[in-house]
């Protein structure tokens, strides 16, 4: 019985010790892996010096905006692309100030597997911002608007302009608060960086 008992203690020891171990590995593993990542990511310098990664990355609320026609467009219908929303409203000078630097992200990187969505904050929706862009031409820049500033609030946006970056599964990976020129080369290797992931 004595024998039993000393061999039951033993096993467990052992178990103990080797569980200690291979929970060790995963964990350095686990480690390393965050290290790869990044330093593969891009600095965050210039522009990009204010985008704060989500840490960890979670599931972004059911989100919706509204097309000029109307209808309600729900946002998992750009499950499979890389999303950048940014949040704006037509009195806003530094949102106007940053809106051609999005206008040009489209154009350089809008696509299969990205793209930019301008959602406005504006009270009066389409009645503000229907003027506003005809004024000011933004081409092939996708624009929305938030009723009663839903997604903004789903999202904790507290200032304008703030850009909330979404993965292909409608994950948050991270938000700028503030101007940023989206066309910029730190800007492009970030939303190049997320593309790669595959996120």
């Amino acid at each position: 019985m004595r024998k039993v008992v000393f061999l039951a203690t033993a096993l467990i020891a052992i178990l103990g010790t080797s569980g200690t171990a291979m929970w060790g590995v995963f964990a350095q593993k686990s480690s390393e892996n965050r290290a790869m990542a990044a330093a593969l990511a891009p600095a965050l310098t210039g522009w990009m010096q204010n985008f704060t990664p989500a840490d960890p990355v979670g599931p972004a609320p059911k989100l919706e905006v509204l097309k000029k026609d109307g209808t309600v467009l729900p946002l998992d219908q750009f499950r499979g692309k890389l999303v950048l929303v940014n949040f704006w409203a037509t009195w806003c000078a530094p949102c106007i100030r940053e809106m051609p630097s999005l206008a040009t992200l489209q154009k350089k990187r809008g696509g299969k597997d990205f793209t930019v969505l301008a959602v406005s904050q504006d009270f009066r929706e389409w009645t503000a911002v229907t003027p506003f862009l005809e004024k000011h031409k933004l081409e092939g820049l996708p624009i929305y608007v938030d009723r009663k500033s839903a997604t903004g609030r789903k999202l904790k946006v507290i200032g304008l302009p703030t850009s909330v970056l979404l993965s292909r599964e409608g994950k948050v990976l991270g938000q700028l608060k503030g101007i940023a020129e989206w066309d910029a080369p730190e800007a492009l290797a970030l939303i190049d960086y997320y593309r790669q992931l595959g996120q």
